[in-house]
């Protein structure tokens, strides 16, 4: 497994993460069992770096994290693990709607509230990195969350800081960072969803700010598994994600990167996560990992030599400026 730095923060990451989310629900059924031998597997192939959230399945991922820690702990396994976990906004519009107030979605007693009931699931007195789950532009001018989540860190409860970009503004979020609001950015960026190469993931570099990198896969089309005729059951994520004709949408101009890999050696997956890895500002990848063969596929791709410039420069012609995805087309 390679590493590369957190930003300009002192740590090196493994350059694949662990995506905690379908292990505490809502892709589908998840057996405790497999989600343990999952995130064991990962961590003994180098796997140094696990994203969760408090809203994977109301806290279920953290609680298997933790216990995964403990396990290892007692088997003298001492390697450092980075977890960074994610609060959410308080109930209203995802994201936040321009008219909201970020003392209403964020407040302050909510905040410490959510942080101590991370902790309490996560098992530690301090957390090694805390995001917000999402984001509003409205914001920025007086980023008053992160103004006490910076309070938080002075009192030793939280190490970094960071943000997760809200799905259709993601480039939101960089004003923050050019401020100096955040340690890290988790952005969606892939070979459909390439806008953050215009500017986000420069920025980035320019601040010193980690970046990690989300929906590698698109919730799994990238990885070649799906047909036009995929169905996913009413508790998975997808089955919204896909609803009406995205999925055959998506499945067809993932066979026309397929086409662009002939030759090449790649699979779709390993030319999914190292394409994703050729831009130097992102310090980790977070493919879902809910098995033991996804843990081995997906860190096996850090020790692949590095896309060639030529082929990085090809796919690029899958840019898809699908706009408001979720709306429809």
């Amino acid at each position: 497994m390679q590493t590369r730095p957190f930003g300009k923060h002192g740590f090196n990451c493994s350059e694949i993460g662990f995506g905690a989310w379908a292990i505490g629900g809502a892709w589908g059924p998840q057996a405790d069992k497999d989600s343990l031998a999952a995130l064991h597997r990962a961590l003994d192939l180098g796997c140094n770096f696990i994203d969760t959230a408090a809203g994977y399945g109301n806290g279920r991922s953290e609680r298997l994290i933790a216990q995964t820690l403990r396990e290892r702990e007692a088997a003298g396994k001492h390697g450092r693990v980075f977890v960074a976990t994610k609060t959410p906004p308080t109930g209203g519009a995802w994201p936040p709607s321009p008219y909201d107030r970020a003392t209403d979605r964020y407040p302050e007693a909510y905040l410490r509230e959510n942080l101590a009931e991370r902790l309490a699931h996560l098992g530690t007195n301090k957390l090694d990195l805390l995001q917000l789950h999402t984001w509003t532009r409205a914001w920025n001018r007086d980023p008053v969350p992160f103004k006490i989540l910076r309070q938080l860190q002075r009192e030793g409860k939280i190490g970094l800081i960071g943000v997760s970009t809200p799905e259709h503004d993601q480039n939101s979020v960089i004003d923050l960072m050019r401020g100096g609001w955040v340690d890290s950015v988790q952005v969606i960026y892939n070979l459909f969803e390439q806008e953050p190469a215009a500017e986000l993931l420069d920025v980035a570099r320019e601040c010193g700010v980690g970046i990690i990198v989300r929906v590698a896969f698109d919730e799994g089309v990238l990885t070649g598994k799906f047909t036009v005729n995929t169905k996913f059951g009413a508790d998975d994520f997808r089955h919204n994600y896909f609803a009406g004709d995205r999925l055959s949408r998506a499945v067809m101009r993932t066979e026309k990167i397929r086409q662009d890999l002939e030759g090449t050696g790649y699979t779709l997956p390993r030319a999914a996560l190292k394409w994703v890895l050729a831009h130097p500002a992102v310090s980790v990848v977070i493919p879902g990992i809910r098995n033991v063969a996804q843990a081995e596929a997906n860190c096996a791709v850090s020790d692949l030599p590095a896309m060639p410039a030529a082929l990085v420069e090809k796919l690029r012609r899958h840019n898809w400026r699908r706009a408001f995805w979720y709306g429809g087309k």
